[in-house]
């Protein structure tokens, strides 16, 4: 086996051995002496330890300290006014702490290095006083670790840092930036009521138990950017002002996840079990997420609440309490459940069955634009709707909407530009969107919520007829017939509208020329041969005279409407008509009954259950 290399420093090499260890001792040399703290003889110890006074810079790399001697060295620097120790630079780098290493309460007022410090048994730390940057990058802890209700005024650093039991972080602040890249937090995490004023980093932490960062506050951005979460059960309450970064995080049990940010970023990660996703306040972006279990993401009503039952502060927090999804691409939608999100600027486009995803309680999807607009010369009006951000996307493009200065709202009249705009090839396309809307509209049926499907089938309605690549122009000349009548079937007040029209199209063409002037009255001849007599009756064909004043009258309207009703229900009014009459009738009954029937099918759309 390979032997470690000798320290940078001049170190102790106090049983030192060629053959098995040629270092030996690896602690520095104390000032004037030619061995470590440990091995100096008593009287020099004692001569150094007296030397000491509160607030002494501390240099003692690679030195092998026992709880006694550790003891030794913090009495001689423990300060008459507080009766906790008082260490200026504390250099302890390499050291190995045999025993418990009691720091509790200590002030360290100047630089702090614990870097490959190894503690055997537990490391007290809670209440210290960092004043300067603390470093403990790469330490092992094999006990317990307390750091509770320690405050960090600058950055502290515990990257690689091996939490072998318990790593208790409770109440502590941290105002600098704390990082914990790399941690190895084997036993419970503990950070409930912890502040991160700066920030805090976790990217590559290791968690395996116990709850994680309850009641812990972010001034700044948390970064868990490619952490496992081996065991962890909970993980929050957590505030925090920026971002929760979550990506490439993966979790690989049963887990409640308990958020109140700006923005939870879960891009790429993994989730080998079944999760809760409880949020507030947040924007969260689940793109290319992997799935193995049922996910739900639920917008979090009331604050969260500690163990204690004690609502946790959201002071750090502004504005809406709901919760908005921006993008579930990449998705395997199957095993996603969302209740009470804001899917306004959601992104489909890549997710895979979505026509299996669960939208519980109260999905808000973007609407359409309002107000009047001009198309050319001809005022137009939006339906009012619910939609997908892509169809958004795309008709932004394709109206040349202006470019909006980062973070400025849309207009209400426009709509939502999408993050690619105004670049074609970047958006989505009529055909692809089509395919989003055809089967989201399915997961809701699937779900028995007819109604809430109709403005999913009217927006495949909508992009297939304005799809000029894979729709046949015929097939969307008749989906343009399908709009312009009744709303693709779902715009019961259009269908009625042209309903009305055409019964008075009729009405007025009847009265115009299809009701004659007068009834035509039957007429009887005779012939006798012989001793019988041969009767033939006859009605003459309807006719019609006179202007149109005499045509125009409140009696013929009555006839023409009693006509245009029997229509409308398929039957016949037994009118008298004249020729061109016989053939507006026909027509009316044809086509009539159809948009009363596209009424009724919008109708029973919205109301179906």
């Amino acid at each position: 086996m390979s032997t470690p290399p000798p320290p940078s420093w001049p170190y102790c090499a106090h049983g030192a051995a060629p053959g098995t260890d040629p270092v030996g001792c690896r602690g520095i040399h104390v000032p004037g002496h030619t061995s470590c703290l440990a091995h100096l003889t008593a009287p020099d110890r004692a001569a150094y330890l007296t030397g000491l006074t509160p607030g002494s810079h501390i240099d003692h790399p690679g030195t092998p300290f026992t709880e006694n001697l550790l003891d030794q060295l913090l009495d001689a620097l423990r300060d008459p006014a507080t009766g906790n120790p008082h260490l200026g630079d504390a250099w302890f780098d390499g050291a190995y702490f045999s025993g418990r290493a009691r720091f509790d309460r200590a002030q360290f007022s100047g630089h702090v290095r614990f870097g490959g410090a190894q503690f055997s048994s537990e490391a007290e730390f809670g209440g210290a006083r960092f004043t300067g940057p603390a470093g403990f990058d790469g330490a092992q802890f094999a006990g317990r670790a307390g750091f509770d209700g320690a405050q960090f005024s600058g950055p502290a650093g515990f990257d690689r840092v091996q939490f072998s039991d318990t790593a208790g972080f409770s109440g502590a602040r941290f105002a600098g930036l704390a990082v914990f890249g790399g941690a190895r937090f084997a036993g419970r995490a503990g950070f409930d009521g912890a502040q991160f004023s700066s920030g805090a980093g976790f990217e590559g932490a290791e968690f395996f138990d116990g709850a994680v960062l309850a009641g812990a506050q972010f001034s700044g951005d948390a970064g868990f950017r490619g952490a496992r979460f081996g065991g962890v059960s909970s993980f929050g309450p957590v505030v925090c002002a920026g971002r929760v970064v979550l990506a490439g995080a993966v979790f690989g049990a049963p887990v409640t996840l308990e958020i109140a940010a700006r923005e939870v970023a879960c891009e790429r990660t993994r989730w080998d079990s079944t999760a809760t996703i409880r949020l507030r306040c947040a924007a969260v972006d689940l793109s290319h997420a992997v799935l193995s279990a049922p996910v739900a993401v639920i917008a979090h009503p009331a604050p969260f609440t500690t163990s204690g039952n004690t609502p946790v502060d959201e002071s750090l927090l502004t504005g809406p309490a709901g919760v908005r999804v921006t993008s579930v691409q990449g998705v395997d939608a199957a095993h996603l459940v969302l209740t009470d999100t804001d899917l306004t600027d959601c992104l489909f486009s890549g997710a895979f069955h979505l026509d299996q995803l669960r939208l519980e309680g109260r999905a808000t999807l973007a609407p359409t634009p309002t107000g009047w607009h001009h198309r050319g010369i001809w005022p137009i009006r939006w339906t009012r709707r619910r939609t997908l951000a892509e169809e958004h996307h795309w008709r932004a493009q394709i109206a040349g909407q202006a470019v909006l200065p980062a973070g400025a709202p849309v207009p209400p009249r426009q709509w939502h530009p999408g993050p690619h705009h105004p670049d074609p090839a970047l958006s989505p396309d009529p055909e692809h969107v089509a395919a989003l809307y055809r089967q989201l509209r399915k997961a809701f049926e699937d779900g028995k919520n007819e109604p809430g499907a109709a403005d999913f089938y009217y927006g495949e309605c909508e992009m297939r007829r304005h799809d000029t690549t894979s729709t046949a122009k015929g097939e969307r000349r008749l989906l343009w017939a399908y709009w312009l009548l009744s709303g693709y079937g779902l715009r019961a007040s259009r269908a009625t509208g042209w309903l009305l029209a055409a019964m008075t199209v009729t009405v007025l063409l009847l009265m115009g020329v299809g009701l004659p002037t007068h009834d035509p009255d039957p007429a009887t001849t005779g012939t006798l041969h012989d001793s019988k007599v041969s009767l033939t009756t006859s009605t003459p064909n309807p006719a019609l005279h006179g202007g149109w004043p005499q045509r125009m009258t409140w009696a013929r309207a009555e006839k023409a409407t009693r006509v245009a009703v029997n229509s409308v229900i398929f039957r016949s009014s037994g009118q008298n008509l004249t020729t061109a009459g016989t053939y507006i009738e026909m027509t009316s009954r044809l086509l009539e009954p159809t948009l009363l029937a596209l009424a009724a099918l919008a109708v029973r759309g919205r109301i179906k259950r």
